[in-house]
């Protein structure tokens, strides 16, 4: 009988640092996260499987994540590409996801790679104003 091949699990160590909604939930505005895997949508389910912040960061409808009063967008009049984050990975109105100061959207979206010591912020800040 033939053994099941053993799987090479790679574990990636990141900075998390979190504002507003996302740090008062947590409790803290940065803290150091280790998970199974090497790309942000592992990071994520791991994250938000451990820390019940995922619904102050992730959009479940094109409506969460826009607000109203925003300019309606004609993506043939903005330089270079301008494309969403698939249903699911996108994020709240005014939330957003940074690696290492880039918007996820603007690199690999949840398939970035990431590596040890990168930091990783959920962002959510403080909302006073429409």
């Amino acid at each position: 009988m033939a053994q099941p091949q053993a799987r090479s699990t790679t574990e990636t160590t990141v900075d998390v640092r979190a504002t507003g909604h996302v740090r008062d939930a947590l409790g803290k505005s940065q803290l150091t996260y280790t998970f199974e895997g090497d790309t942000l949508r592992e990071f994520v389910e791991e994250f938000f499987a451990e820390y019940d912040v995922r619904d102050l960061v992730i959009a479940e409808t094109d409506a969460d994540s826009t607000t109203r009063g925003w300019a309606p967008i004609d993506a043939a009049d903005v330089p270079g590409h301008l494309r969403k984050n698939p249903d699911g990975e996108r994020t709240r109105a005014y939330a957003r996801i940074l690696i290492n100061g880039q918007f996820n959207e603007n690199l690999d979206g949840f398939d970035t790679e990431l590596q040890d010591g990168d930091r990783v912020a959920l962002v959510y800040p403080f909302l006073f104003c429409l």
